[in-house]
């Protein structure tokens, strides 16, 4: 499906693209599970193909963007500008944020990772909830949002970040197959 441009075709596409990412990690084998990502033959250059090493990594990346998310509408919502992107970085040095996100969980179980994107999925579809159709996809609505639509954002942190994992879980089996 193309991006959503309607509340409704982004919690149709958020939720079958959350089901297929879950459908894809539960037919993960063993072997799957234990065998570090490495993308190094490929032609990707992005820095999350060497960054993620395993499924908790990929998991929680998606959940601290999650929150990312939240936090930016909430502390918007009541009155205090803040960036999407955190101080210190900005959309030039996200990139060292997903380390540091990356770094922050090498302690989390795979199963905590999963529990926590769970929770926080729901938590980002409740909150979408709470806006109407306009107001996600109207640009000028909410002035912290910039030209953008805040629709964009909930699409990219749900629907499209979804796909992304989907996509680099597909690349991890299909290297796992290799080796067999």
């Amino acid at each position: 499906m193309a991006r959503p441009q309607t509340k409704s075709d982004l919690i149709t596409v958020a939720t079958e693209n959350f089901e297929q990412l879950n459908a894809l990690i539960e037919g993960l084998t063993e072997k799957e599970l234990s065998v570090p990502f490495d993308f190094s033959d490929t032609a990707k250059k992005e820095a999350h193909w060497k960054r993620d090493k395993n499924l908790r990594d990929v998991l929680v990346h998606l959940y601290e963007w999650h929150q990312l998310l939240q936090n930016w509408v909430r502390s918007n919502l009541n009155g205090e500008n803040q960036p999407f992107i955190p101080k210190p970085y900005n959309w030039k040095t996200y990139g060292i944020m997903n380390v540091e996100f990356w770094r922050k969980h090498q302690k989390t179980t795979t199963e905590e990772a999963k529990e926590l994107l769970q929770k926080s999925h729901c938590e980002v579809m409740k909150l979408m909830e709470t806006f109407s159709n306009e107001e996600l996809f109207s640009k000028g609505v909410y002035p912290w949002v910039g030209g953008s639509m805040l629709g964009s954002y909930f699409v990219s942190n749900t629907a499209s970040h979804y796909n992304w994992a989907v996509k680099k879980l597909k690349a991890h089996k299909r290297n796992c197959a290799k080796l067999s």
